[in-house]
């Protein structure tokens, strides 16, 4: 029951994201790579400013872990964290694009693909292992997806590229442990800022005025970025990268709501049956700790008695 606490932090995590339409799409009229320059740069300057304030004693021993290491070992955590940080970037610039140009929908079926790759890459990756249950889970949501790509093959290439560079992300932070998560995750954002900061004279529109793009932003920045990515990467220090893959099916069943009832995207029952066996999906690999919780409420139920 150690781990509970971890799936929590995954929970939290992905419903907060599967809701993350609802501050994006009201500045659907800006562009994609300006949205992302302003996220990434709004994102690095609040948390090196909550680094230096509040987390100083944290970056000291942060630096003196990463001198500690040996040669091969300093090497290994410089490329995860520089993978780590490309691959977010990536990913967040190609969630907005889908978001803003294509559809909800894509995005929603992005976060489908991804616990399927995940799990495959944590498979032959890192060697993670899963049982019979799991693995008949994992064919649920390939079906799954196989039956909303009938009806939208485009959606499905968009839904790939997104999910395959969260996936690689969620499994090379899975091996990047040792580090405070705050101070790796301000390390990662910044570092995009950096990468993107050459781009933003010749790439960026006209600066905006309008207050809803700021507020938009800002709450892009702190709500849906850097509170739900800290407890990403806190739930990957205590359960698996496939098992926190597989919670992520949490975000796009949210987002599928939304692209019904909020932005009224025409939904058919073939996509409302793919949804349901994903859902079942989750379920089924997540079975063992949903059984250990019950029983655990049971024996505790039984004792006070």
């Amino acid at each position: 029951m150690k781990t509970t606490k971890y799936y929590i932090a995954a929970i939290t995590c992905f419903a907060i994201w599967g809701f993350f339409s609802l501050a994006l799409k009201p500045i659907h009229e800006y562009a994609s790579l300006d949205i992302l320059f302003y996220r990434v740069f709004s994102c690095s300057i609040l948390m090196l400013l909550i680094a230096f304030a509040f987390k100083k004693k944290k970056i000291v021993e942060t630096v003196s872990i990463f001198k500690a290491l040996s040669a091969a070992e300093k090497r290994k955590a410089i490329l995860l964290n520089i993978g780590g940080s490309v691959f977010l970037m990536l990913n967040w610039f190609t969630f907005i694009y889908v978001m803003n140009h294509i559809s909800v929908k894509a995005t929603s079926l992005a976060y489908l693909v991804c616990p399927i790759l995940t799990t495959l890459l944590a498979y032959f990756i890192l060697k993670e292992k899963l049982s019979k249950t799991q693995w008949i889970s994992v064919g649920l949501s390939v079906s799954g997806c196989l039956l909303l790509s009938y009806t939208a093959i485009m959606d499905m290439f968009f839904s790939i590229i997104i999910g395959f560079t969260y996936a690689c992300y969620l499994v090379s932070q899975r091996i990047n442990k040792g580090f405070d998560r705050f101070i790796i995750l301000t390390f990662h954002i910044t570092l995009a800022a950096l990468f993107l900061l050459p781009f933003y004279p010749a790439y960026s529109g006209p600066v905006p005025t309008e207050f809803k793009f700021y507020f938009c932003i800002e709450t892009i920045a702190i709500l849906f970025t850097i509170f739900p990515l800290f407890l990403n990467l806190y739930a990957l220090s205590g359960i698996n990268s496939s098992t926190v893959g597989m919670l992520l099916n949490i975000n796009p069943m949210i987002a599928f709501c939304l692209a019904n009832f909020v932005y009224h995207e025409q939904i058919g029952s073939l996509q409302i049956a793919a949804y349901s066996i994903i859902f079942i999906a989750v379920i089924v690999f997540n079975s063992h700790h949903i059984f250990a919780l019950k029983q655990k409420y049971i024996l505790s139920s039984k004792d006070s008695i």
